[in-house]
């Protein structure tokens, strides 16, 4: 007796907002770009320590831990089960990342730029200043490195 089961693969999940990340590759492209955060550290429901950082850095190691100090996030998605995605209600997505116990929730922090580095008042004419300033310093370098035999 045979049985004609044709196998299809099921979809890749969709998750819109809200819903739960088991996947370390998909945990790590979700919390790559977050910046700014908010985060609230609780064991048994009760808050550890909460504080705000940037999200340095999101990797994926067994033999690494995460770490949160001077206000930078190195998350190491292996040291959680799984993570998921909630909405306040006011509607915005926060993130909490499980471990038995354990909760980590990163709220998103908006700010018009992503880093502090890009936060600074450049206007135009200073970028243009700035960009002169390394041409003519390597025009400089070259004429003093011209030999003889070269005409320009």
């Amino acid at each position: 007796m045979s049985h004609n089961h044709t196998s299809h693969p099921l979809p890749a999940p969709c998750i819109v907002d809200v819903g739960v990340i088991i996947n370390n590759e998909d945990m790590r492209r979700v919390l790559n770009d977050l910046g700014h955060v908010h985060y609230i550290h609780t064991f048994d429901e009760e808050v550890q320590s909460e504080g705000e950082g940037w999200v340095v850095e999101v990797f994926s190691d067994s033999q690494q831990g995460t770490i949160i100090a001077n206000r930078s996030l190195y998350l190491n998605v292996q040291s959680f089960d799984y993570l998921q995605l909630r909405r306040s209600p006011t509607q915005k997505t926060y993130f909490d990342l499980m471990q038995d116990h354990r909760c980590l929730r990163l709220i998103p922090i908006a700010h018009s730029s992503q880093t502090p580095e890009l936060n600074s008042n450049l206007d135009v004419a200073t970028l243009e200043a700035m960009v002169s300033q390394v041409l003519a310093a390597k025009w400089d370098v070259q004429s003093d490195n011209k030999d003889d035999d070269y005409p320009f």
